[in-house]
């Protein structure tokens, strides 16, 4: 009897993995300015691949919404690792957080469809949660260690309250108005000398 040959998985082509980073991007573009309703049609169009190759690589609209959020969820935690060789801690932290309400603030027109993905799928909210975790406590870390903040905050407090600072804002000048608030939280949690 011939044992049977260890299947391998092949690399994706690159032609494919363009193609869904390109998707990827169009998806957000399109989401952000037209919600969960936007057609997956010109989602496709704008990436300017036909609708077979969209369903390719996405199936189904909700694998469509959680690879967008996926995504999200990868450049802020890429950001985090990149951010975390800087040599001013707080400033890295400050620049971090940031940077996440910038990315709320172009995606406002899609936070509907963001939630669909992520309550509709419990696991997802639950990793991604854990790495924005595990990125901000990094990031948190250092500025304490560095001195710069107090040592009474975790990192899941200072992301519950980003969160809040999202929900509380009107919509008008609405990115400005949170990154003041943000200003004003981390100046609250210096480290008293």
């Amino acid at each position: 009897m011939v044992p049977e040959a260890k299947k391998t998985r092949r690399k994706p082509r690159a032609d494919s993995v363009r193609n869904r980073e390109i998707l990827l991007k169009a998806a957000t573009e399109i989401f952000s300015a037209g919600g969960p309703q936007a057609s997956l049609e010109a989602v496709a169009k704008k990436a300017g691949v036909g609708i077979g190759t969209l369903y390719r690589h996405f199936p189904s609209r909700e694998e469509l919404f959680e690879a967008v959020y996926r995504h999200e969820v990868d450049q802020l935690c890429d950001l985090a690792l990149t951010l975390g060789h800087e040599t001013d801690a707080l400033a890295a932290l400050r620049q971090w957080l940031q940077a996440n309400v910038r990315l709320v603030a172009t995606k406002k027109g899609m936070m509907q469809t963001l939630q669909l993905a992520v309550y509709g799928n419990p696991q997802l909210k639950a990793s991604s949660t854990a790495r924005m975790v595990e990125a901000l406590d990094m990031l948190l870390k250092r500025a304490i260690a560095e001195g710069s903040l107090r040592n009474d905050i975790s990192a899941e407090d200072l992301l519950r309250t980003l969160i809040g600072i999202y929900y509380a804002q009107p919509e008008e000048n609405w990115q400005a108005k949170a990154l003041k608030l943000l200003d004003i939280f981390l100046d609250g949690l210096r480290a008293k000398a």
